[in-house]
């Protein structure tokens, strides 16, 4: 099937699937007239890479997932330790956002929103008061 094709049946623009060869995670057959050629396993290929970019996973991690997905001898063990990596990885990012929440909901609480000129945002973002 043509790039159009494989990108209406994966889900995914033909500029992203043209990317994901660049980088080597795909590699469709071409046709005798130069065309690339993707099956069917392309396309399942594809989606995998979607579902897994969709879950925060780099490009790089998908590349390792993409090698074990192809491994029938694979580890299930394997597998987990990237999944667990991407968790830590989320869950330091989660810890970041609640303390940014933290901080910028006590600036917003603490500015009185009204026509003065002082407002603890605006000192907070400058240094000059502390934010905690």
């Amino acid at each position: 099937m043509n790039i159009g094709t494989a990108s209406e049946k994966s889900g995914l623009p033909a500029k992203t699937i043209r990317y994901y060869e660049d980088i080597g995670l795909l590699r469709p057959d071409r046709a005798d007239n130069g065309y690339r050629d993707y099956s069917m396993s392309d396309v399942h290929r594809l989606r995998f890479l979607q579902r897994s970019r969709s879950l925060g996973f780099s490009v790089e991690q998908c590349r390792q997932l993409l090698s074990l997905y192809g491994d029938k001898e694979r580890e299930s063990a394997d597998v987990k330790a990237i999944a667990e990596t991407k968790l830590v990885e989320i869950d330091r990012k989660l810890a970041e956002l609640t303390e940014l929440r933290n901080t910028l909901r006590h600036l917003v609480h603490n500015c009185h929103g009204d026509a003065r000129p002082d407002c603890p945002i605006i000192d907070g973002l400058s240094g000059r008061m502390q934010t905690q």
